[in-house]
């Protein structure tokens, strides 16, 4: 079994590092300008810590990770890292994620979004960093067309912290639109499907999930912040009649990303759980 276990590892690792998956290293804004709120910051440099983790977000941003051309399908899906909304954690839980879901045929968009957490900020959860969630999601539509990907096509995908920012955006209530800005934000911030990975509590139990988006989650059985809300926002996802698979890994904890450091065979293979959802429910099937 070890030697099985390493064979996978082998091949997940030698997946991830494929060429045939092209990131654009530059982080690309989603605002056109500051976003309100961070005018007076907006000049400040990101920080990185320990070369993986990011901070002092001002200018939130997109990164882009594109399939081989010859697997892309038109599904785009925004990757939300997680990091307590102190940090991002953006290589384990952003652009290892991306490249996975590259190898599906899937454009990835890696979102940095507001601290609200972080030492000396005056972000909110519930407003500046949802309020960039939902302007990626408008953004990827408004850019659908110079990224070969299908407007009607776009999920969301959070972990922990990053998965909160998903169930507010699309379980929950939310504020009546604002005028418009600018052009992108004419496009719907509604997701067309959300992917929910060890999901924090905020915003679980939900308060809107009639008619929310089909939902795949999960998250490990031993995981004492995150199991419950998994299996909370899953009953309650079922229960409204919307279509929704959960996956309860044994004993896996938190933070199990796409197994750079958990070598179970489940843990290892679940992306490919999560593309046989989006296959199944039709997200990777062109609509023309």
């Amino acid at each position: 079994m070890p030697v099985l276990r390493a064979r996978h590892s082998l091949a997940l690792l030698l997946t991830l590092a494929c060429p045939a998956a092209a990131a654009d290293t530059a982080a690309i804004p989603i605002w056109s300008k500051a976003p309100p709120g961070s005018e007076r910051r907006a000049g400040e440099a990101e920080q990185l810590e320990a070369g993986v983790y990011v901070h002092n977000v001002h200018r939130p941003s997109v990164t882009v990770s594109r399939p081989d051309a010859r697997r892309a399908n038109g599904a785009a899906i925004i990757i939300v890292p997680g990091g307590g909304h102190r940090m991002l954690v953006f290589q384990n839980e952003g652009m290892a994620p991306a490249r996975a879901l590259n190898r599906y045929g899937i454009t990835t968009f890696v979102l940095k979004y507001r601290l609200a957490r972080e030492a000396g900020s005056s972000y909110t959860i519930e407003g500046d960093a949802v309020a960039d969630a939902r302007r990626a999601i408008r953004w990827v539509r408004a850019h659908a067309k110079e990224y070969g990907v299908d407007p009607h096509r776009v999920g969301i995908m959070g972990f922990s912290a990053g998965g909160e920012l998903v169930s507010l955006l699309a379980d929950n209530p939310q504020p009546d639109a604002p005028a418009a800005a600018d052009a992108i934000d004419r496009q719907s911030a509604r997701p067309d499907f959300q992917i929910l990975v060890y999901p924090g509590p905020l915003g679980i139990p939900a308060r809107s999930v009639a008619g929310a988006p089909s939902a795949f989650i999960a998250a490990g059985s031993l995981d004492r912040c995150c199991a419950t809300p998994a299996l909370t926002l899953y009953t309650q996802l079922r229960e409204a009649g919307v279509p929704a698979e959960l996956h309860m890994f044994a004993s896996t904890d938190h933070g199990f990303n796409v197994a750079v450091h958990n070598d179970r065979v489940s843990i290892q293979h679940w992306p490919d759980r999560l593309a046989d959802w989006l296959s199944d429910e039709g997200w990777l099937t062109p609509s023309h």
